[in-house]
């Protein structure tokens, strides 16, 4: 009897902290809502305020196809975004990796510098980045899009506070057995840290998928347009149709869901610092 009673003290003192949850996920998963929504309906309708499903998603998904490039711009994202993804793992992990492990007395140093380079904001490399890209001849190509990305301190850092977990054994018994450190890297360092890998690549993904600035900057060919491109081009006329604007919207968010949503656990374990 007094467990009874302590238990339901104990969820009578927890009510407004669910209340508080509730409220906020209300909050967070309203946008979400209210862009499927305003994808169904009229311009007028969204106008309107109009908060329920209509039955003008086919008309604009239509319009939206054939006023822009969509699946252009699709295949530019997912060819821009998992290349990014796939060369900065690689090079970022290596990094981390090296920084780590190898024992070196200026690493630090470097390390130091390299996390001074997240001090600096992007607007101020744009130029010259951009007169090294013309430079070079990738202006609207995969290259241009990915080389100023595919080494971040950030990352850097995150592969090299979990390399710090890595089994030392490990890697002295497999020299020991004569591993080349190449096949140490890519059969044993890999997959234990298969879970920051997931974190790595999820957060370079969505990066390089929503990624704006430098791509209009570097996307001069409406051929090489990204998605955020396509929606920020639906949103620059003179009467913009919101029902098409959020369907573009939809069709931008769709890939990252779905990324994150198959992710999400390796995710949440790579950024906490777990291995398995």
């Amino acid at each position: 009897m007094t467990k009874t009673i302590h238990r339901s003290h104990i969820q009578r003192k927890l009510i407004p902290s669910y209340i508080f949850l509730t409220i906020v996920s209300f909050l967070s998963v309203f946008p979400l809502y209210w862009m499927l929504t305003a994808a169904t309906n009229t311009t007028v309708e969204v106008a309107r305020g109009k908060i329920t499903f209509g039955t003008h998603a086919l008309e604009n998904f239509r319009e939206l196809i054939a006023g822009q490039d969509l699946w252009g711009a699709l295949w530019n994202s997912f060819k821009y975004a998992g290349g990014q993804t796939i060369v900065a793992l690689l090079i970022c992990s290596l990094a981390g990796y090296g920084f780590e492990l190898y024992h070196d007395k200026y690493k630090d140093l470097v390390f130091s510098v390299l996390l001074l380079a997240m001090m600096v904001p992007q607007v101020a490399t744009l130029i010259p980045l951009f007169r090294l890209i013309s430079k070079m001849g990738l202006l609207n190509t995969v290259w241009g899009f990915i080389l100023p990305a595919i080494s971040t301190p950030f990352l850097i850092m995150m592969f090299r506070q979990n390399s710090r977990s890595f089994p030392i054994d490990i890697l002295e018994a497999a020299r020991i057995d004569g591993l080349s450190e190449t096949k140490i890297f890519f059969r044993m360092y890999v997959p234990i840290q298969k879970s920051i890998f997931a974190a790595a690549a999820v957060i370079t993904f969505m990066n390089a998928w929503n990624a704006y600035m430098w791509p209009k900057v570097v996307m001069t060919d409406n051929k090489a347009q990204t998605m955020p491109m396509l929606v920020a081009n639906l949103a620059a006329g003179y009467a913009v149709e919101y029902g098409v604007l959020m369907m573009g919207v939809l069709f931008c968010s769709i890939p990252t869901m779905i990324i994150f949503f198959i992710l999400q656990k390796q995710f949440a374990e790579g950024i906490t610092g777990a291995v398995k």
